[in-house]
């Protein structure tokens, strides 16, 4: 009898400790649902460190890829900033990174355009899917040129509104473009290439710094339409699980919220950058995705796309240390190349 009471005793213990863990995380309430082009649209806040992000990661048929951020944030000791970055990897055997920074009243949202413009320089046209165009001009330390429009693309997907809520805070994600191919022009000083490729996109924002939302974010994408993972999920301080992925199995892209993650085999708590193999298991039972980490192509820095000593040095400080981007890609369980991102603090 004994032994039974304190069985059901540790059972109780386990339920609560699980429990605590995830109890910092609300998801989205409502279905799923096609997004919008207001979803696509800037949103506001009032929160001192909200920030907003579009993030594109482009894979070319050449060996190249280009990862290309616009953001609205705050930069500490600066104020509201409006960054551009791009990074341009194995661009003729070499890689080649920029950031921009500028003022908030060079956005323009164009809501009858559903186009998002950057002192002409910098463009999100038209809503995401067939048609969408991204164009990336910037002259430091090097001319870099994008010039890219999307010739078919997977329809997005959202949860609800899209917002979780993190404690007391929000975190919002929309994958607008699960899967699309692209064709264009990328650049470097005076060389410039066509290019063809396929292309993942999506959209957050978070009312604090990132950091204080996610211990680690895993962000990855198939080069295929089917099998296909695409999307975003982030590790909270306590453990919780956010954020959301597409997955098509053949029968259609539905939405998959994640039930666990695990390095080689045991829970993966986000605290360091993981360095085996990821295995991540669905809510609704969807095929686990299981791929390794070990090996990454490149290794960035937050740092890159803020200007002036003070400001890195600010950023540093607010964001709890230097945030890195490790970026690789595996042969993963659903049997298709996975492109794949990991964010986070450096170790």
């Amino acid at each position: 009898m004994r032994n039974n009471v304190n069985m059901i005793i540790m059972a109780i213990a386990v339920s609560l400790v699980a429990s605590a863990w995830a109890s910092d995380v609300t998801a989205p309430a409502g279905s799923a649902r096609n997004l919008t082009a207001s979803d696509f649209m800037p949103h506001s806040s009032n929160a001192k460190d909200f920030n907003e992000n579009w993030s594109y990661q482009f894979v070319f048929d050449n060996g190249t890829r280009a990862f290309i951020n616009y953001s609205t944030l705050n930069v500490p000791g600066s104020g509201r900033k409006i960054g551009c970055d791009m990074t341009l990897w194995n661009f003729k055997g070499k890689t080649h990174t920029v950031g921009r920074q500028y003022p908030p009243e060079r956005l323009k949202a164009l809501k009858e355009k559903s186009t998002i413009d950057i002192k002409g320089e910098y463009m999100m046209e038209n809503k995401p899917g067939k048609g969408h165009r991204v164009l990336f001009t910037a002259d430091k330390e090097g001319k870099f040129f994008l010039d890219l429009t999307f010739e078919s693309a997977e329809q997005g997907k959202v949860l609800g509104d899209g917002v979780w809520k993190v404690g007391s805070e929000k975190f919002a994600q929309y994958i607008h473009i699960p899967y699309g191919r692209v064709s264009g022009r990328i650049g470097y000083n005076e060389d410039t290439i066509s290019v063809k490729g396929y292309a993942y996109m999506d959209q957050t924002w978070q009312t604090v710094q990132p950091t204080e939302i996610a211990l680690r974010s895993l962000n990855f994408s198939t080069n295929a339409r089917s099998p296909l993972y695409a999307g975003r999920i982030s590790i909270t301080p306590k453990g919780g699980l956010l954020g959301y992925v597409l997955y098509n199995g053949g029968e259609g892209s539905k939405v998959v919220l994640p039930a666990s993650i695990k390095e080689d085999g045991e829970k993966y708590s986000g605290k360091k950058f993981p360095k085996k193999e990821l295995s991540i298991e669905w809510k609704d039972g969807s095929p686990a995705l299981s791929f390794p980490v070990g090996k990454t192509y490149q290794k960035a820095s937050l740092l890159d796309k803020i200007d002036g000593w003070f400001a890195k040095k600010a950023m540093k400080i607010a964001a709890g240390g230097e945030v890195m981007f490790y970026r690789g890609r595996s042969d993963a369980s659903h049997g298709k190349k996975l492109d794949w991102t990991v964010t986070g603090v450096k170790d």
